[in-house]
């Protein structure tokens, strides 16, 4: 707790309580180098909220969100199971901070199932393994999987962990778990970019590094790039605001600048 962590400057940064004066100083001096830092989280999780309903709207019923963060309502399986009340939801993350906030997860709906898996994506293969993923998921068939405000943290390169094992570079992540889910599963992602405002994501990157958290943008190529091999869903790659807005998120003027963040939605042939 002496730390800084990103779940929970993000936690912070959508208004929450779950964090402590290392994540607040840390959160603090990276809204200093990019004021739109609290609207960037804000944007990114309405984009959460409107593409779950999207694909829950295409008829998708199981939903794995890697990477969950401090939970915060309404979270995926809410929306999932207000659309689909038989949706089953299984979330994860490495943060112990998270598994204690965790029984906030799971109170699903009568006829679907939500579970809290603890684990680390840069071992996705173990992840999968899990036994609440196994319990609650059918990877036989089509699986939406959720990798939002993660990968910007994973650097290219893999490495090694302190128990002396493997830890993938954030590419071979995401080709390992496409290549274990169904035909008809769909990859939903938002990334962090410079693209728009190189020399502020530059200086928040920095704050992230500094705290001891690897932190890096990717650019609109380099963000397409792990989609590959996948079709990408209507619009394809656009700022996290401009993807599929309500007439809310149309009033918020939000500009790409702001929000500094590409999205996008990928189905498996």
């Amino acid at each position: 707790m002496d730390r800084a962590h990103s779940a929970r400057m993000y936690d912070y940064y959508l208004g929450g309580y779950t964090n402590f004066p290392a994540d607040r100083e840390a959160a603090g001096r990276a809204i200093a180098a990019f004021p739109s830092a609290l609207i960037a989280a804000r944007t990114n999780r309405r984009f959460m909220h409107r593409s779950t309903r999207f694909l829950a709207g295409l008829g998708l019923t199981q939903f794995l969100d890697i990477g969950t963060g401090i939970p915060t309502s309404p979270n995926l399986h809410e929306i999932a199971q207000s659309l689909d009340p038989a949706a089953h939801v299984v979330y994860t993350d490495n943060d112990p901070i998270v598994l204690a906030h965790a029984a906030a997860l799971l109170h699903s709906t009568p006829e679907g199932r939500t579970a809290y898996a603890q684990g680390d994506v840069t071992d996705p293969k173990t992840l999968l393994e899990t036994p609440e993923v196994r319990d609650v998921l059918d990877l036989d068939r089509p699986v939406a999987l959720s990798l939002n405000a993660l990968l910007h943290f994973i650097p290219d390169e893999g490495g090694t962990r302190a128990d002396g094992t493997a830890a993938l570079g954030a590419h071979e992540i995401v080709e390992l778990l496409k290549e274990q889910l169904a035909p008809g599963s769909t990859l939903t992602m938002t990334h962090l970019t410079a693209d728009f405002d190189p020399e502020r994501i530059e200086r928040a990157t920095a704050v992230y590094r500094a705290a001891g958290t690897h932190c890096q943008g990717r650019s609109r190529a380099e963000f397409s790039a792990f989609f590959d091999g996948w079709t990408l869903l209507d619009p394809g790659v656009a700022s996290a605001q401009r993807w599929r807005p309500d007439r809310e998120d149309e009033l918020g003027g939000v500009t790409d600048g702001e929000a500094s963040c590409y999205v996008a939605i990928a189905r498996k042939p």
